[in-house]
């Protein structure tokens, strides 16, 4: 995808439309982390957070209702 660079104020950048947020499951406020490579390569890696524990435990717990009747099949 090819994108140009444009004047915002007295810096510059790079508009990334509505597609390209999804596509890398953004949204305005989210931090990111850029990367220059040598020879001049620029990555953009999204900054997701860890789960805590606890978000990791209801998660699990939602599964495990959710997939009752199934596990119980497996067991």
């Amino acid at each position: 995808m090819i994108k140009t660079i444009t004047r915002v104020g007295n810096s510059h950048g790079i508009i990334f439309d509505s597609a390209l947020l999804q596509l890398a499951r953004l949204k305005p406020g989210d931090q990111v982390n850029l990367e220059v490579h040598e020879g001049g390569t620029i990555t953009i890696t999204p900054v997701r957070p860890e789960p805590t524990p606890e978000e990791m435990k209801a998660v699990i717990q939602e599964t495990m209702k959710e997939y009752a009747r199934t596990m119980e099949r497996l067991a």
